[in-house]
């Protein structure tokens, strides 16, 4: 089955701030953007803008897996956040290249619900309150 692109470019998006947040940042910036200076250097690697709130949501999804789908939640760690890919992933969990995508394609599922779960709680939020 194909990977659901909104989930996987969210997961990429939560990828980054995951790394980003192992570099000191705690996931967001670490310095004021006005601090950076400025490069001459036109060799400088570009860097790839992160959304910190759907980054931030992403990672509450994905947490939400830790106890109910410990194997899920490991395969995702591992994919995307220690950027193994599929043969490390395969390799560290010691597991079949068919049972990673079947993971990856089962953690899009489970995701994808978590968020229509999340909106549908916001709207029920929303029409419950009486100003």
């Amino acid at each position: 089955m194909a990977r659901i692109d909104w989930v996987k470019y969210r997961l990429d998006n939560w990828a980054l701030w995951k790394s980003r947040e192992r570099g000191g940042g705690l996931g967001f910036a670490s310095q004021a953007a006005f601090l950076n200076e400025a490069t001459t250097d036109r060799y400088r690697e570009s860097v790839i803008p992160i959304d910190e709130v759907d980054a931030s949501v992403t990672d509450e999804a994905v947490e939400a897996l830790k106890l109910p789908r410990p194997k899920l939640y490991e395969v995702l760690q591992l994919y995307y956040v220690e950027a193994l890919g599929i043969q490390g992933t395969m390799s560290a969990m010691l597991i079949p290249r068919a049972t990673v995508y079947a993971c990856l394609d089962v953690s899009d599922r489970t995701i994808a619900a978590w968020f229509r779960d999340r909106m549908e709680r916001q709207r029920l939020a929303k029409s419950s309150f009486t100003p």
